[in-house]
């Protein structure tokens, strides 16, 4: 007997049982993940799912499928009516998989009980195959950070190689990049008038075509070869550098590569979802919990976001070492109040719920609501970054919406307490030439007394100067001068919160020498390092160029860079040089370097 269910009562089927009791015989789409499945919108393959869903098709997860034994779970639903759907998970592959040392991790946070090794070496170049070998005639399209951030040819650090386009390895007859519900609604719009229809015509898309095949586009951007790429690190950064300005642009162009015979096409993106569209999507029936089959075990990931409320998109920060605006995009898309506020609301009416939230934040904590004021200007530019080297005067950098959303947010019935675990900007308020807007320094006192666990984590990166402009991040001194503001609110307000800074170490510029001056800079500053990382250079950065190339794309100019796991593990000793442990070893470094001054001033009692 068929038991009939609403939207929102179920899981979608990550079985054949599952599916026909839903009463279905079929699907229109199977998605592919590398993440174990969770039904909340911080999971891509459960916010993409209920997408496809909302859009009347019966949509089916299969959940890190084994791709080692007789391929079973790439068979079990068949073929899709419309189409297949893969994606590595929220990370990248590699790096859900390798330290910055390329040692295998032992832990995955997307896996039921944090078990690693539940999902191949780059996921969707293999899970696209089995599904190419099994189904040559299905349409598969692959998604997902680790999709979008390697569609043209990029410096892939787990192999010391370029690689091409991933849609020539993974077989893909199409890749949607960034954000997908706009290219998706279109892809299904097409495919149900048509099954066999063309989606080239798709903003979003990127494809491949033969390199004699005549494009009806006149806005094109060519980039060189992959091949001229593969012989010249000269050639690959004009490479970086055209796409780069692509797309930090309001209004890209379609980007052309050529690849062998083919040519990589990427279509412009759509603008960035905003007010009602994207509160529409957030607003989807998710059950925000793990998949049943998950019960025992539990899946670490959802622990740290379950009670998280994702407030906007995008990021304009532009790190060198960042692939979020890639991604994501430069422009902010923010959620309305209202809808933020109902989010709230549901999740206080949960019985397991204890009354604290976890973050109200996104790429960045306070970005919310902020772009540019004059928007023909904003249509004009391509600065990588709207806060590097400093705020752009047309920015628009008021905090007075967040300020309003932390105050109706905290009066939600059943918020205990509200804390921001994404990072916090501090660079757009603090140290400012034009910080036009009375509402800075309202939020930062609200935020410290009102939002801080006890303890703050915030992202200077580096001390040196050198580095942080080599990582198109902020003057330390910025961090300084908030470090203070802190401190006072903390002494005016009789509290004890202390500020957690995260820092990276061998990131391209990083020196011996920095690294001592940042353990120098720690200790005059009292500043308690917890979190600290070796740089792992990833896909479509201004960072990863540079590791692969040596030298500034932009200038060319010679840049020192930190390769070997030797250097890497000494260069991040220095994170830890109150551990006995670590002592000789940066004597013997600075001994070296003929910097024992800076090794007295680190351990002045032993020069007694």
């Amino acid at each position: 007997m068929k038991t009939t269910y609403k939207i929102g009562e179920y899981f979608l089927p990550t079985s054949v049982k599952e599916m026909e009791r839903l009463g279905w015989e079929c699907v229109d789409v199977i998605l592919f993940s590398g993440d174990a499945y969770v039904d909340h919108p911080s999971f891509g393959n459960a916010l993409i799912g209920r997408f496809l869903e909302s859009l009347g098709l019966k949509v089916a997860i299969v959940p890190q499928p084994n791709w080692r034994d007789d391929l079973r779970d790439f068979k079990k639903f068949g073929k899709p009516n419309l189409f297949f759907a893969v994606s590595a998970g929220n990370m990248d592959s590699m790096v859900n998989h390798y330290t910055a040392q390329k040692r295998l991790r032992s832990e995955d946070a997307y896996t039921a009980g944090g078990k690693a090794g539940q999902r191949p070496d780059y996921a969707t170049v293999v899970y696209g195959k089995i599904i190419k070998d099994i189904f040559p005639d299905s349409l598969l399209i692959i998604g997902g950070i680790e999709a979008s951030l390697r569609r043209l040819t990029h410096y892939d650090y787990w192999s010391d190689s370029l690689k091409p386009s991933i849609l020539t390895e993974s077989r893909a007859d199409y890749l949607v990049y960034g954000m997908a519900e706009q290219p998706l609604r279109a892809i299904v719009d097409t495919l149900k008038t048509d099954k066999n229809a063309s989606l080239r015509h798709i903003r979003q898309l990127a494809y491949l075509s033969k390199n004699d095949e005549k494009l009806d586009i006149s806005n094109i951007v060519e980039l060189p070869s992959h091949e001229s790429c593969l012989k010249d690190k000269k050639v690959f950064s004009e490479a970086f550098i055209k796409t780069e300005k692509e797309y930090n642009k309001m209004y890209p162009a379609t980007i052309v590569q050529l690849i062998s015979n083919k040519k990589v096409i990427i279509n412009p993106p759509y603008p960035p979802l905003d007010g009602a569209a994207l509160d529409a999507v957030y607003g989807l029936p998710f059950l925000r919990k793990p998949h049943l089959k998950y019960d025992k075990s539990g899946v670490p990931a959802f622990e740290m976001i379950k009670d998280s409320i994702n407030i906007h998109r995008g990021c304009f920060g532009g790190c060198a070492f960042c692939a979020l605006s890639a991604h994501q995009g430069k422009f902010i898309g923010s959620r309305t109040e209202d809808s933020i506020l109902k989010e709230l609301e549901t999740i206080a009416s949960f019985p397991e719920f204890k009354g604290h939230i976890s973050d109200l934040g996104g790429p960045s904590a306070n970005m919310y609501k902020m772009k540019g004021e004059n928007l023909e200007m904003c249509e004009k530019c391509a600065r990588p970054s709207c806060i590097f080297p400093n705020i752009c005067t047309n920015l628009n950098n008021s905090h007075k919406a967040l300020v309003n959303l932390y105050e109706k947010a905290s009066q939600v019935e059943g918020i205990k307490k509200i804390t921001i675990g994404s990072g916090i900007r501090y660079d757009l308020f603090i140290g400012s030439l034009n910080d036009k807007e009375k509402y800075a320094k309202e939020y930062l006192k609200l935020l410290i007394l009102k939002h801080v666990s006890g303890r703050l984590k915030v992202a200077p990166e580096h001390t040196s100067e050198k580095v942080l402009k080599a990582m198109r991040k902020t003057s330390f001194n910025n961090f300084l001068l908030f470090k203070a503001q802190f401190d006072l609110l903390n002494k005016q307000h009789h509290l004890n919160y202390q500020i957690i800074p995260y820092f990276i170490s061998g990131h391209p510029d990083t020196t011996y020498d920095d690294m001592a001056e940042l353990a120098l800079c720690a200790k005059k500053h009292d500043l308690i390092i917890e979190q600290a990382q070796d740089f792992t250079p990833t896909p479509m950065t201004l960072s990863s160029v540079i590791y692969y190339t040596g030298f500034d794309p932009y200038t060319k100019k010679g840049i020192y860079v930190a390769k070997s796991n030797e250097e890497k593990t000494k260069q991040k000793s220095f994170f830890y040089f109150t551990k006995k442990e670590n002592i000789p070893m940066i004597r013997q470094i600075l001994t070296s370097r003929k910097r024992l001054d800076l090794f007295e001033k680190i351990y002045p009692k032993r020069f007694k």
